[in-house]
């Protein structure tokens, strides 16, 4: 008997997916554990796992195309099955929506003047365009509203992209001017981006974070001397070279560890206390940010929490992370003095109660025994969730984290 296959959540942000691919076709036979698609999720690029024997007899979204979470997208049976009344059972949406894309819009053929898009859009605003087209695009910094698609329905693809060649427009040539006017010196312009999925949950999640949590920050400046110093040393025997931003992250992990209200969460009716710590660290990629966690910080060598950031900082980039590597943290750390920002405040990711704004290095005069000197100061900021954590309460976390990171001896205990 045939079986419907539908979206599954494949993140706990996820709302719909995004078909780059299928690696089947009607008609192939199928097995449970085969790859049928890979689906780009608000997150990451996935393999979507096959868990039915059969015949593919049905594919319910084109490569490209978006489907809801739940949505219909393929049905598996035995060949040649009639399996038309599971779509007649599908919810009536789903059915409206592939009726819809079955259905050839007929539309009349719009004059086009210099300067209009050519670009085909669907109904939503969108640009018809393969997911492959959109990315040689950005990295080659084209806007798609110019490009005209060959592909089916005036969409977008690799080919058009890779032989797309910019339009010149002639100088506008004037008489010269019998009184001052002023000439044209430019032309007004600008680009238009589809919104990923990522970035609807990331502008959905921070929204819902900013204006739903009572924030507020502490800031604390941090002598840096000692931490260079242990930092060369630790290089010269670990196997893997240590950031700045590692002993931060351990530093933090040690200092949740004696502050434990700050490693908390907000559920309304209660508030959750964790015995593990588990620490995001924010990592921006090319259309986005994913914060993968790094579990049991505080029980972790310098070393290992090198290996295992670079690890996940190199998945997240490829969009090879899975959910377990994004999913469960309790505290969170966003990182960009390496980009020669000095100070600055992030917003709290959920469920966390607290996230730690780290600015770069600076070298500043500073006044030691009396003497005003040279020195290396690192500000940190962090924002609290009211809800959560009081003043009171942050500070002293800060206090904490301040001792472990002007004396990095105090980490190896």
């Amino acid at each position: 008997m045939a079986e419907v296959i539908r979206m599954p959540r494949m993140s706990d942000t996820m709302t719909e997916g995004t078909f780059v691919e299928w690696h089947k076709k009607v008609g192939d036979t199928v097995k449970t554990g085969d790859i049928l698609a890979e689906v780009e999720t608000d997150k990451a690029t996935m393999e979507l796992e096959n868990y039915v024997k059969g015949t593919l007899l049905y594919i319910g979204v084109e490569k490209g195309k978006s489907a809801q979470v739940d949505q219909v997208i393929a049905i598996v049976g035995a060949p040649g099955e009639d399996f038309q009344a599971l779509l007649n059972d599908a919810p009536k949406a789903v059915v409206e929506q592939k009726s819809e894309e079955k259905t050839p819009a007929t539309t009349e053929t719009p004059v086009t003047t210099n300067k209009i898009p050519v670009a085909e859009h669907n109904e939503d605003g969108r640009v018809k365009a393969s997911p492959l087209a959109k990315k040689i695009a950005q990295d080659k910094g084209i806007n798609l509203d110019a490009v005209a698609g060959s592909g089916p329905e005036g969409r977008i693809i690799k080919k058009d992209v890779e032989e797309f060649v910019p339009q010149t427009t002639e100088a506008v040539k004037t008489q010269q001017p019998i009184i001052n006017i002023p000439q044209i010196v430019g032309e007004e312009g600008y680009d238009e981006t589809p919104v990923s999925q990522m970035r609807k949950v990331i502008a959905s999640r921070l929204s819902q974070s900013k204006f739903t949590a009572p924030h507020f920050y502490l800031t604390i400046s941090v002598d840096m001397d000692n931490a260079i110093a242990a930092r060369k040393s630790l290089n010269e025997v670990s196997p893997l070279k240590i950031s700045f931003n590692d002993l931060v992250v351990k530093a933090s992990a040690m200092a949740l560890r004696r502050n434990p209200a700050v490693n908390s969460s907000w559920l309304g009716d209660t508030i959750r206390t964790y015995k593990h710590i588990h620490i995001g660290v924010a990592v921006a990629i090319n259309d986005g940010l994913v914060v993968p966690v790094i579990r049991f910080a505080d029980n972790k060598s310098l070393s290992q929490i090198a290996a295992e950031t670079g690890d996940l900082a190199e998945r997240a980039k490829n969009r090879k992370l899975q959910p377990a590597d994004w999913e469960g943290n309790t505290f969170t750390i966003s990182n960009l003095g390496m980009m020669g920002i000095e100070e600055f405040t992030a917003i709290i990711n959920p469920p966390d109660a607290c996230i730690l704004a780290v600015g770069g290095i600076q070298q500043v005069p500073v006044v030691k025994n009396g003497q005003v000197v040279p020195g290396n100061v690192m500000k940190l900021t962090m924002s609290c969730d009211h809800r959560v954590v009081d003043g009171a309460v942050g500070a002293k976390f800060l206090q904490t984290l301040k001792q472990y990171l002007e004396d990095p001896v105090r980490m190896l205990a």
